[in-house]
């Protein structure tokens, strides 16, 4: 998949829009899986990052006076899902909230990535220092999340061993 850049700042400022929207649905997705395999601690932590992006989105809403989400720009991404979003293959009911903010940190980092890449590429000097303000935010949270794991031990390699496996019949 090609990306195309935005060209001007308000195609930059709809992409990284999407971008939070995307995270904000994907961590709530991910909150609701965790409730149901009764998982609440990492369903806690999913949720509270989904906080954090639907701040972004309405911070980047009020700052361009949208009223409603602009479509996303054509070819946004270089991937499949816009680069904040957790992989939804990369969850396991027994994860626990280490794991959860472990993939928080990689997509937090991938979205540093993203807007530190834009604003050493782009032509655009309002779209550059837009990115340089949204990659520092990013950094900001690269390092909450770092925080937030040093509160949790790291699990045992057998972490994921269920005693009690479920059992599908059809």
């Amino acid at each position: 998949m090609t990306t195309s850049k935005p060209q001007t700042i308000e195609e930059f400022m709809a992409q990284a829009l999407a971008m939070e929207r995307d995270a904000v649905q994907r961590y709530e997705e991910l909150a609701d899986a965790m409730e149901m395999a009764n998982n609440r601690d990492v369903a806690k932590a999913f949720r509270t990052m989904a906080g954090y992006e639907a701040k972004h989105a309405q911070a980047i809403m009020e700052q361009m006076k949208w009223t409603v989400d602009p479509p996303v720009p054509a070819h946004a991404w270089s991937t499949a899902e816009a680069p904040e979003v957790v992989p939804n293959d990369e969850v396991h009911y027994l994860m626990q909230p280490w794991h959860a903010l472990e993939l928080a940190l990689a997509a937090e980092q991938r979205a540093e990535a993203f807007f530190d890449e834009l604003a050493r590429t782009t032509s655009d000097d309002s779209v550059r220092r837009a990115a340089i303000e949204l990659r520092d935010e990013e950094t900001e949270h690269v390092a909450m999340v770092r925080k937030w794991m040093s509160r949790y031990p790291k699990p045992d390699a057998d972490w994921a061993d269920d005693p009690d496996p479920p059992r599908y019949t059809e």
